[in-house]
């Protein structure tokens, strides 16, 4: 079963991630979904270390980037050169072309070199120089950016948030679990002994096992309601796109599988609209100075969209 196998990388990362067992499911609910993350947090939290842990509890590649302004689409891309010895071109891949990939502070880069991974995010892929090179499975971009620190930055444009099929944050540790992380920390760093468990071509079996995950055409109508409602909220300057209804129906495809069902609730739907919706909505000015967030309109929205009841859908199709 798909929750069996993702049990044992939630399970690995625990021990590096200390008492965030919601904020790695909700990574793994993006990893099933074939979606990539956006990690909003203060430095220190463990964001480096989210990425680095799945990564070798899969036995994937890693690589990070680090974004700075200086940061060229082709540091991200690679290039073609030119092998004088051949006397043909190579193609020198850039770190983009790893399985898991961490962009750290991301809103660091220009829109230009921001604008190096949309390709690869949407298809899968890397174009240069007219020739595509495919990215092997399972593809993760975790990228990083600090909401409190905007000095030297470039906000990410609308296109390249709605790549990002989920933003969340870690958040500060309980007391009782930073005790326990610096009684660990004090032997070892527990990334250093975290062993594959899942192997690749394991977590691309549970990712299509998903996609049979049932969701009944009320649950869709429900979703799409909530998207649409966003696109015409009086305090909502942009809306959600169609990329937001069909993130949504993936993760909550996701979430059920990782609980152990193969049909979607509504309360997995309402589970996840701040982590897949909230980047997605630009609020109107007004709205945004009397301290109106995307959260707080998602919650009026949800209160005035009818939930399906039981009687109106199935536990999975008809027979």
């Amino acid at each position: 079963m798909t929750d069996e196998r993702v049990e044992r990388i939630i399970q690995n990362i625990e021990r590096v991630i200390i008492g965030k067992r919601d904020v790695i499911e909700l990574a793994m609910v993006a990893l099933l979904a074939e979606g990539h993350i956006l990690l909003e947090d203060v430095p220190g939290l463990g964001k480096t270390l989210l990425a680095k842990s799945i990564a070798r509890s899969l036995g994937c590649t890693f690589q990070r980037i680090q974004f700075t302004p200086d940061l060229l689409p082709s540091d991200v891309t690679g290039i073609s050169f030119y092998n004088q010895k051949q006397q043909e071109f190579e193609f020198r891949p850039g770190p983009i072309l790893s399985q898991i990939v961490l962009a750290d502070e991301i809103n660091r880069a220009t829109p230009r070199t921001q604008s190096a991974l949309l390709e690869a995010m949407a298809e899968g892929r890397v174009t240069v120089d007219g020739v595509t090179h495919e990215l092997a499975p399972p593809f993760l971009v975790v990228a990083t950016q600090n909401p409190i620190d905007h000095e030297g930055t470039f906000p990410l444009p609308e296109a390249q948030l709605d790549r990002f099929l989920m933003r969340f944050s870690i958040g500060y540790p309980s007391a009782e679990d930073e005790l326990k992380m610096l009684e660990i920390l004090e032997r070892e760093h527990p990334v250093n002994r975290v062993q594959p468990v899942v192997s690749a071509e394991e977590l691309v079996a549970a990712q299509q096992a998903v996609r049979e995950v049932y969701v009944d055409p009320v649950i869709k109508q429900y979703i799409v309601s909530i998207v649409s409602a966003t696109r015409h909220h009086p305090d909502i300057y942009l809306g959600a796109s169609p990329r937001g209804s069909l993130g949504l129906v993936n993760t909550a495809r996701a979430l059920s599988a990782l609980e152990g069902r193969d049909y979607v609730l509504p309360d997995d739907v309402q589970a996840l609209l701040e982590p897949v919706l909230a980047h997605r909505l630009v609020p109107s000015a007004k709205p945004r100075l009397r301290g109106e967030t995307p959260h707080s309109i998602l919650q009026s929205i949800v209160a005035q969209v009818p939930v399906p009841v039981e009687e109106d859908w199935r536990g999975g199709p008809a027979e």
